[in-house]
């Protein structure tokens, strides 16, 4: 499957509810979703159809792969890997998401949304162990530190970051360093931790049909 490379407000209005995926925009008033709060199309005003179990299922699954930014492929792959582990499936999948290195740089505050952190790690603009690491995917351990290059500091992202970070909510399981923009993992999230805005129980009982 191809990736989405549309308007991504047209994501949200399709899923019916604010997926978060256009940083500040999503907070203001000029939002797709305070403007048109109705599925895109011609016959989007009508509203959202009834869903059967299969169709809720799947709606699901899409929200997921749009918040995280996956291709079907790598979703899938998480839930057969949190399917084969020993524990809570769903938390466990949850963790999977959560420790890509590019979701971790946005819940740090180092980008306003997951799609420009996963730019930024494409470009080479962040090391663990003093290593550069240019993989979305890579899974951060527990007690590994994510760091901005030293010569990427000085560029207009980051500058812009560092005036704003101060108004990000930091999640209690990661330890930043504001003003050298370093975060280390300290502790694997739990569900209680994010309760994510998509069921992970629907999206598992759709993978193991």
């Amino acid at each position: 499957m191809a990736k989405y490379s549309g308007p991504k407000c047209k994501l949200c209005r399709r899923a019916g509810e604010k997926l978060f995926l256009r940083g500040e925009r999503c907070e203001s008033s000029k939002c797709a979703m305070v403007k048109r709060n109705y599925p895109p199309g011609m016959h989007g005003q009508k509203g959202q159809v009834r869903l059967t179990e299969f169709g809720t299922q799947l709606k699901e699954k899409q929200k997921a792969k749009k918040i995280y930014g996956l291709q079907e492929r790598i979703l899938h792959n998480y839930y057969l890997k949190a399917a084969n582990s020993k524990g809570n499936n769903a938390e466990l999948m949850l963790q999977l998401l959560e420790l890509r290195i590019d979701n971790l740089i946005y819940r740090a505050g180092f980008a306003p949304s997951r799609a420009k952190a996963r730019q930024l790690v494409n470009h080479g603009h962040f090391l663990i162990k003093g290593r550069r690491v240019n993989i979305p995917s890579y899974q951060v351990k527990i007690n590994e530190i994510i760091s901005v290059s030293e010569k990427k500091l000085a560029t207009t992202n980051f500058q812009t970051v560092l005036k704003t970070i101060e108004k990000k909510e930091i999640p209690q399981w990661l330890k930043v360093d504001k003003q050298k923009l370093s975060c280390q993992l300290i502790a694997k999230p739990t569900l209680e931790d994010i309760k994510p805005p998509f069921a992970l129980n629907q999206i598992i009982e759709f993978y193991s049909r």
